[in-house]
């Protein structure tokens, strides 16, 4: 039995959770409303304020889609009810970041400006504070949106391996390589 997959999802009062006869798990919240299509061999039951997952056989690939399942609702509760929020920060010299709305203005070193376009449901903020490097805060309802945009966006600049330079995730290390030797 999985691990993961036999804990039952709490609700949260202010959530409501239906599953739609294709399986299809609709979980409404104050942050909006999230869908989730689930296998037809694992049944999702709704009751007493909890969700809990069951699967039809012990075969290697349903074993794994239990737990799986049971992660992807669970991420899809509490991002109705919290979010999520990545905070990534731009190192390098010049480097800046601007938004009007969801248009990101970004200037990564480049001969040009890149305009990055977030989706409608991503909210994204930018700051700027004298001595520390430009950060970009972005958050939303949906954890896997979320998280293709940050990566996206570190995909514009990666953190380069001699100095560092780059776009990064708020407190990740990049580790350095030792530069070319003195000569003779």
């Amino acid at each position: 039995m999985s691990r993961i997959g036999k804990q039952a999802i709490t609700v949260p009062d202010g959530v409501t959770v239906t599953v739609g006869n294709d399986n299809v798990v609709t979980v409404k919240g104050k942050n909006g409303e999230l869908k989730q299509a689930v296998n037809p061999d694992i049944k999702v039951e709704v009751k007493d304020g909890e969700i809990n997952l069951t699967r039809s056989t012990d075969e290697i690939q349903h074993r794994a889609q239990h737990g799986l399942y049971r992660a992807l609702l669970q991420n899809l509760v509490t991002g109705v009810t919290e979010g999520y929020t990545k905070k990534m920060e731009l190192v390098g010299v010049g480097f800046k970041a601007a938004n009007q709305g969801n248009i990101l203005d970004l200037s990564l070193g480049y001969s040009h400006n890149i305009i990055f376009e977030i989706p409608k449901e991503i909210t994204v903020a930018t700051e700027t504070l004298k001595g520390q490097n430009p950060s970009i805060t972005i958050s939303g309802s949906d954890k896997q949106l979320v998280g293709a945009v940050c990566a996206k966006i570190r995909s514009l600049r990666k953190p380069e391996p001699y100095k560092g330079k780059g776009v990064r995730f708020a407190g990740e290390v990049v580790r350095k390589k030792a530069g070319k030797s003195a000569g003779k």
